[in-house]
């Protein structure tokens, strides 16, 4: 009864999400509402869900203890072993959002992305399409696609003043973001998960999802390029192009290599260090504010002035971080009361084990839900074969069709609707995009390469491996 009704509170809140341009409320409104009744729910049927997923662990906690102290007992194991595990993966990603927005934004107000726009010069709305879908591609695939969105959002704003005609770039910029992020170890939370699990590896993954995430990222880009003609209206300067008088070319120069080529990097800190990858985030935050406020010593306050990193930390939009929080945490809720567990459990008994059917239904549901929790559900479901005894199991060793289909459908299925994606969600709150626009403009675009690529994975088992 109780799952019913914390489900029932996702889907109603999801819906007025989904209809925030009609209902007229902010969605992070609607996302922090429903975190908060979902654990409140969650916590009148805390013993039930706690003996379920813990069993053993919260027997023995419980044990021998009187209904007051009970009580007691249940709300300590909740917050020790759910709640705040939960919330620090939570803070861990909106820490990270807050130092990758942060940092695009300085680098975008001292002058850093004028190279990029100057690369991306072209007043024909087609050639700029393609040219800006090939670098988020690319660029997503060594940055995580939520960085990538963030950095081709600026550059963006510089180079298409009109709104209408910029949401329409913004918008290929989550599929190729999603799609760039899924063929490469790192460029997405899930393909990290499964190479740090031992599932695919590097070689394999570059390998076999390159086409298929080429293919899921170009078929949109062609279609939606037949309706683009004619040309740009002229850019329009703004503060960044300001501060660009404010530091040299190599001071310019300085800031983007340090704050684009910092975020690179990331993933090594990680690896060297061990620590999460937000610590590696505000490192580089760190090192671009000492950097940025050396440079400015000497230089007159009026170029200067709201460029420096203590000014900038404002322009960060904060209403999209506690959207981030209260989604996720939501998801969690779901996650905890086993729902999510058993719908994997039930979409495998129903496919035949078919890995095509499984993960592409995985990929849709992804477009609705974070797809972290989906891909960690089938991470537990499924252990990783060491040899192909049969048929069944050879999807599933090291490489197997399972794993790589895994990876590219739960990363490009989170383009079928804006708020599938981190980068999705991202983009929609800077570029203030209704979830309605995107669904009739691009989600169709979105599918339309989601099953070409998963049908050129296929033509690729058949006919290459």
């Amino acid at each position: 009864m109780i799952t019913g009704v914390i489900v029932g509170i996702f889907l109603i809140g999801y819906a007025f999400i989904a209809m925030e341009s009609t209902a007229k409320i902010n969605k992070s409104a609607i996302a922090l509402l429903m975190c908060v009744l979902c654990w409140v729910c969650y916590m009148m049927g805390a013993q039930g869900y706690l003996t379920q997923m813990f069993g053993a662990d919260f027997e023995a906690a419980i044990a021998g203890l009187g209904e007051g102290s009970l009580s007691s007992a249940i709300s300590s194991f909740v917050a020790d072993n759910v709640l705040i595990p939960h919330l620090g993966s939570t803070a861990e990603t909106v820490f990270f959002l807050l130092g990758a927005m942060t940092i695009v934004e300085v680098v975008d107000y001292n002058g850093g992305f004028n190279f990029v726009r100057e690369r991306l010069k072209t007043h024909s709305k087609r050639r700029l399409l393609w040219q800006m879908v090939f670098i988020t591609f690319f660029l997503s695939a060594v940055l995580d696609n939520l960085t990538t969105s963030l950095v081709m959002i600026a550059v963006l704003r510089k180079l298409v003043p009109d709104h209408k005609d910029r949401m329409i770039y913004a918008a290929m910029v989550i599929l190729a973001a999603n799609a760039g992020g899924a063929f490469s170890p790192i460029g997405d939370v899930t393909t990290i998960m499964l190479w740090i699990k031992g599932a695919i590896t590097s070689l394999g993954v570059i390998k076999e999802l390159f086409i298929p995430s080429v293919v899921s990222v170009v078929i949109p880009t062609f279609v939606l390029g037949l309706t683009l003609k004619g040309t740009l209206g002229a850019s329009h300067g703004d503060d960044g192009a300001a501060a660009s008088h404010a530091f040299s070319k190599a001071q310019r120069t300085a800031v983007f290599v340090i704050g684009v080529v910092g975020l690179v990097m990331v993933p090594v800190f990680r690896s060297l260090t061990g620590l999460p990858p937000f610590m590696g985030i505000l490192l580089v935050l760190s090192l671009l504010w000492v950097v940025t406020e050396i440079f400015y010593i000497g230089i007159p306050d009026s170029p200067s002035a709201g460029k420096r990193v203590s000014d900038l930390v404002h322009r960060v939009d904060f209403s999209t971080l506690l959207f981030f929080l209260g989604i996720l945490m939501t998801v969690a809720a779901l996650e905890e009361t086993g729902v999510l567990h058993a719908f994997g459990q039930w979409l495998a008994a129903a496919s035949g084990g078919n890995s095509f059917i499984v993960t592409g239904i995985i990929g849709l549901v992804s477009s609705i839900v974070d797809n972290v929790p989906l891909v960690a559900s089938c991470m537990g479901m499924y252990d990783i074969a060491t040899v192909a005894a049969t048929p069944e199991m050879a999807q599933f060793v090291v490489d197997g069709p399972f794993w790589q289909l895994l990876a590219f459908c739960a990363g490009t299925g989170g383009s079928i609707l804006i708020i599938g994606s981190a980068a999705g969600v991202a983009v929609m709150g800077l570029e203030k995009i209704s979830f309605g626009w995107y669904l009739k403009h691009v989600s169709w675009l979105a599918l339309l390469g989601y099953f070409a690529g998963m049908v050129v994975y296929w033509l690729q088992l058949e006919l290459i491996y």
